[in-house]
């Protein structure tokens, strides 16, 4: 029962970080252009972790991202049988959030969905990978100690908004395979045909970051 609540907490945080993150990029028409819309959507993903670590943190940690979980996985820090829970609840969650954006505001918003940079793919990887390391790496970070528990949120937030105020411009930022997923699904086309680089950048960027974390750890070195 105990990974149940854990589950359907995975999926409320995940559809309330489609919904009200990229609602409010599709809403405001963020593009790669700038402006005001682009540091409201920065701040719209920030604050939606701010408010989901405060809120179901302690029932599921608050991953709301396949990418933090494969790290938690990674490191330890999970059994296997609740990361396939968490990544079934999280892409789940994703997909009905995206349900209630193309409901509200139909496809042609394009739901925050991710786009290559440039059209290119090599280069979209990096830089999703780039921005998921960094993104992982302060999560592991600041979750390692009990006693940051009381900031933690904050920290992940200000993280996941500054990680998207640079990351916008280049692909919209994704750092969630789950939150790419389910905009990707409802929009179609090149949304959907591209989508397949922001499920593995962020994987194979959050993987690295608890490899490099487990290395750098003063704990684990002693």
């Amino acid at each position: 029962m105990n990974s149940i609540r854990k589950y359907i907490a995975e999926f409320i945080g995940t559809l309330v970080l489609v919904l009200f993150a990229c609602g409010t990029a599709a809403a405001l028409g963020c593009s790669k252009l700038g402006g005001t819309a682009y540091i409201i959507t920065a701040l719209a993903f920030g604050l939606v972790i701010v408010a989901m670590a405060y809120s179901i943190g302690n029932i599921s940690g608050c991953h709301i991202n396949p990418a933090v979980s494969i790290a938690m996985l990674v490191s330890g820090r999970m059994s296997l049988t609740d990361f396939v829970g968490y990544i079934i609840a999280q892409f789940a969650g994703a997909t009905a959030g995206a349900a209630l954006l193309m409901a509200f505001l139909g496809k042609e918003s394009g739901l925050g969905t991710n786009s290559l940079f440039d059209d290119d793919i090599m280069l979209s990887l990096l830089i999703e990978v780039i921005l998921t390391f960094v993104f992982v790496i302060t999560i592991l970070g600041v979750t390692s100690k009990e006693g940051n528990s009381a900031v933690a949120g904050l920290v992940i937030g200000l993280t996941l908004t500054l990680v998207h105020i640079f990351g916008i411009y280049f692909t919209g930022t994704s750092v969630n395979p789950a939150r790419s997923f389910g905009p990707a699904l409802f929009v179609g086309g090149d949304a959907l045909k591209c989508v397949w680089v922001f499920l593995v950048a962020p994987l194979v960027g959050a993987v690295l970051a608890a490899v490099v974390y487990k290395f750098l750890d003063p704990k684990k070195a002693e």
